[in-house]
């Protein structure tokens, strides 16, 4: 067999009919199936926090998420034995801590004091327009002009079950949500960019260990004040929104978006405030608008076109530094972390 032969059947098992690695298209399909699991996480964020909020104050229950999410990232990140992050990307990690381990939890926890967890999840389900505006200015993105329209349908429909929902006008506490997609949007836009530097587990672990100083003396200040009555539900939505939400969540989520783009995992939320309104219903008791099953069903046709047309246009400079720090299980690469930043420098 010529050298040329070789090369030809070497290609021919390389590459499937579309023209596509079958190895990279099923990283594609894992990523889908990792961001799912995320939003679906994310999903029962709400209704975790109006039971976390029947056993503590809005600032009590935000600090001691943080503390218990950050005991748990420590934990894994001991075992990992992960070395620290590189100087580099401390001020990405900040970014990541302020969005989605402070600024999030605190703003929606704020805005439940007065609004319903359903009510407030389709506000939020903004996030996605907004994280994919954010990533198309911050890694240079460019989705095509389906993706786009598709995304604005997306949000359109959101905002018309958001009014109808509210009868027309927005809330007090409609501020704090709206702020709360601001910051949140930036944490993902960065810690997606991050994870493909390292795993995605250790984004949001550095990000709370990071995070726990301030965590530690924010439960100092406010448990004193905020008088702590503890039920069975409060119990289990302070568990949940710590490990599930902040650490399992996030986890998946990053790891998603390292392998399919944050534009693309980004819509994926999309269906995060109908779910939430399911979870609502079951675990609250709130009632849900007949007009919910339209919007599923709308805002699962947008997820499916921007899924379709994102396919195939990763962020720029999205092969650099990832390889050798896929395996993001806890075990996961000694020097996976620093390794990773300077292959992508």
């Amino acid at each position: 067999m010529t050298a040329q032969d070789s090369a030809t059947e070497h290609t021919a098992i390389a590459v499937d009919l579309a023209g596509k690695a079958p190895e990279a298209s099923g990283r594609a399909g894992g990523g889908v199936l990792l961001a799912g699991l995320g939003v679906v996480a994310f999903s029962l964020t709400f209704p975790s926090t109006v039971w976390g909020l029947e056993s503590f104050g809005p600032w009590s229950l935000v600090a001691l998420r943080s503390v218990l999410a950050a005991l748990i990232a420590g934990c894994a990140l001991l075992v990992g034995r992960v070395p620290l992050p590189g100087r580099e990307h401390l001020a990405g990690l900040a970014v990541v801590a302020g969005g989605v381990v402070v600024g999030f939890p605190l703003l929606t926890s704020l805005a439940l004091r007065t609004s319903t967890s359903s009510h407030a999840a389709v506000v939020v389900g903004l996030l996605p327009l907004t994280t994919a505006l954010l990533s198309a200015l911050r890694t240079g993105s460019r989705p095509p002009r389906a993706f786009w329209a598709a995304a604005l349908a997306g949000a359109a429909v959101v905002i018309v079950f958001t009014v109808q929902q509210s009868g027309g006008a927005l809330s007090a506490a409609d501020l704090y949500l709206f702020g709360a997609l601001l910051v949140c949007a930036a944490g993902y836009t960065e810690g997606g960019r991050l994870a493909r530097l390292m795993p995605g587990w250790q984004v949001i672990g550095w990000a709370l260990v990071l995070a726990l100083p301030l965590a530690v003396t924010g439960a100092a200040v406010a448990l004193p004040f905020e008088p702590v009555h503890l039920t069975a539900h409060g119990v289990v939505g302070l568990v949940w929104v710590a490990a599930g939400s902040t650490f399992l969540g996030l986890y998946v989520w990053y790891r998603g978006m390292a392998e399919i783009g944050v534009p693309r995992a980004s819509q994926l939320q999309l269906a995060q405030p109908l779910l939430t309104l399911v979870w609502s219903f079951l675990a609250l008791g709130e009632e849900v608008s007949a007009a919910a099953p339209v919007a599923a069903v709308a805002v699962l046709l947008c997820i499916a076109v921007t899924q379709r047309a994102g396919r195939g246009r990763p962020d720029r400079g999205a092969s650099g530094g990832r390889k050798g720090t896929r395996d993001g299980g806890l075990g996961g690469g000694r020097n996976s972390g620093r390794d990773g930043g300077r292959a992508a420098s």
